[in-house]
């Protein structure tokens, strides 16, 4: 453990210390994820794995410091600059923070690139009641990482080049004993042997190659959740600790209002086909989080070809953790009002 002086400090010796090998993370919230963007920027672009968890709390600015919110979902997708895109999870419960923290390195290290765990300050800061943590038994997946041995059984390694379609390369750890391994890692524009480059064609294809990657991750992150009930014609998204409210929501919407419901709990970005397919069987899709413009619905809207007429969005961005209540009455409201 590693005291920094700030969180630019903070992220730079996680990504450091990703480079050389070894598994590093660094926590933060907001504020502190703004400061990381320009060296997120190049551990997306150098390829270099790094976790980093977001305890979300109300902004802008300080905002309201110790209450909760899910105000940093476009930020955390999209953080650097120019055609960026990071993994994002969300756990919903302990359990999940739990779980997700060490899935958050196999995928770091898989795709080789930052990992963001999208927690908040409900989930962060008040008491939990959870059964025991299983401690995992799976073997860590380190990616592809090349041994000394294994180049010399290939005779050539190119950083950069994808071998296998999926958008993912291999590499070598600094310090590997080989002439072929990697010693340096590039934030600038290169070409398939991690050389400068400033030629279109050489940039175009690494960005290319950069999008192979996301459909990769596409069928890594963790699957959604998804419950139907026979006969709904209304769907409900949610995704973290807004779970919570979602079990009781719904009892009250087919108890009290006759409202069937379909639930499909995100639990990571980018966005699966399971997306695709909870839309097509929905008339109505409601988009229920805790920020003020409805930031995950926008993304829905951008990421679905068809099906944009279908979303509605119920926010909530009181600062207090998020109750069924206030879903069932804003749903109730705006059914009439369809």
């Amino acid at each position: 453990i590693v005291q920094a002086e700030d969180e630019l400090a903070a992220v730079g010796m996680a990504i450091g210390a990703g480079w050389a090998g070894a598994r590093a993370m660094t926590a933060t919230s907001g504020p502190g994820i703004s400061l990381m963007a320009e060296f997120v920027g190049l551990a997306f672009f150098a390829e270099v794995p790094v976790v980093i968890f977001d305890v979300q709390r109300v902004g802008p600015s300080t905002g309201l410091p110790t209450r909760t919110a899910q105000g940093d979902v476009v930020s955390l997708y999209y953080l650097s600059h120019g055609d960026t895109w990071n993994v994002v999870l969300f756990p919903a419960n302990m359990k999940e923070c739990f779980d997700f923290s060490g899935e958050a390195f196999d995928l770091a290290e898989r795709l080789q690139q930052p990992v963001f765990v999208a927690s908040d300050l409900d989930l962060g800061m008040n008491n939990w009641s959870s059964d025991p943590f299983q401690y995992p038994e799976k073997p860590l997946d380190r990616g592809k990482v090349l041994t000394a041995e294994d180049l010399d059984r290939l005779g050539e390694f190119s950083r950069c080049k994808d071998v296998d379609g999926d958008g993912v390369t291999y590499r070598t750890l600094p310090g590997t004993d080989h002439p072929l391994a990697a010693y340096f890692a590039r934030g600038s524009g290169h070409d398939e042997n991690a050389g400068y480059s400033e030629k279109p064609e050489d940039y175009e294809g690494l960005m290319n190659r950069l999008d192979r990657k996301r459909e990769t991750a596409r069928s890594l992150v963790p699957s959604p959740l998804v419950e139907h009930e026979n006969g709904a014609e209304v769907g409900l998204i949610s995704y973290g600790s807004t779970d919570v409210a979602m079990d009781e929501c719904r009892n009250q919407l087919r108890n009290e209002h006759n409202v069937l419901t379909h639930y499909f709990r995100l639990r990571a970005l980018p966005f699966s086909q399971d997306l695709h397919d909870f839309f097509s069987i929905c008339e109505r899709v409601y988009v229920v989080e805790q920020n003020k413009d409805g930031q995950m619905a926008n993304m829905i809207k951008m990421e679905l070809k068809e099906g944009h007429s279908k979303i509605r969005k119920i926010l909530h961005f009181k600062g207090l953790p998020i109750d069924a209540r206030f879903i069932t009455d804003e749903l109730v409201s705006q059914e009439k009002e369809k």
